[in-house]
């Protein structure tokens, strides 16, 4: 997350700035609206919050149910994109609402599962940096990656409101980074096969980098927990 985009990915971002520059600021201004009110009403959403609490016995069997949970979701979401996919040009667009939601479904459950409120405000804007962890370019990883990195220290810094969130950049980089391969689905015939790929892939990806990111906020938390224990003065630490 923290390596330095190389030629290839600076080439690549050059060009796609080159493409989005000659598009209307109009049309952006749709498309961000289009992509904000359907990831904040996913995201924000009460009906995908309802998730059971867990009482696991060691980080073994939480961690066992999380890859569950991201082998439940990648195969569904692989199904999901092969059958958008068999249709060609009409039914892939139907992919886009279908996957968003799978993968934040995947998100919230992960993030339940090692003991975060997913009711907290703060914590569904770390699932909006996990998801941009992996569906952004590699200049914007790098500068979401220190973000995550340092929760802890950036948290209070970030937008207070959904209505504050970049949710241009939000878009552009999440619509550069799956164009290429949304596009094949797109093809009658050879569509459904790229978008169960595609779909299964990229959603695993997401699982993996979220168990990363949450694994990262135990590690520094309890970090803070033993800075506290040995320097009296430090407050307000949260014990996960």
């Amino acid at each position: 997350m923290a390596r330095r985009p190389n030629l290839v990915n600076n080439a690549t971002k050059r060009l796609q700035k080159k493409i989005n520059d000659l598009i209307p600021d109009k049309i952006h201004q749709v498309i961000t609206a289009a992509v904000r009110e359907m990831v904040k009403g996913v995201l924000f959403g009460s009906k995908y919050t309802t998730l059971k609490k867990h009482n696991f016995q060691s980080i073994n069997e939480l961690e066992g149910q999380v890859e569950n949970y991201v082998k439940y979701y990648s195969n569904t979401a692989a199904a999901e994109g092969a059958i958008t996919g068999f249709g060609g040009f009409i039914s892939g667009f139907a992919d886009f609402p279908l996957w968003l939601t799978l993968k934040m479904k995947m998100l919230f459950a992960i993030a339940n599962a090692y003991g975060f409120d997913v009711y907290d405000y703060k914590e569904r804007l770390f699932i909006l940096h996990i998801f941009q962890l992996t569906f952004s370019s590699k200049q914007h990883r790098n500068t979401i990656f220190k973000t995550v990195e340092n929760w802890n220290l950036k948290v209070n810094s970030l937008p207070k409101s959904h209505k504050d969130f970049d949710w241009k950049t939000f878009q552009l980089e999440y619509r550069d980074f799956i164009d290429l391969a949304k596009l094949i689905q797109l093809i009658p015939g050879i569509g459904a096969v790229a978008g169960g790929l595609v779909n299964l892939r990229y959603t695993r990806r997401l699982g993996v980098n979220a168990m990363n990111a949450y694994r990262l906020r135990l590690y520094m938390d309890h970090k803070l927990l033993l800075n506290a224990t040995q320097h009296p003065d430090i407050k307000s630490v949260k014990k996960v």
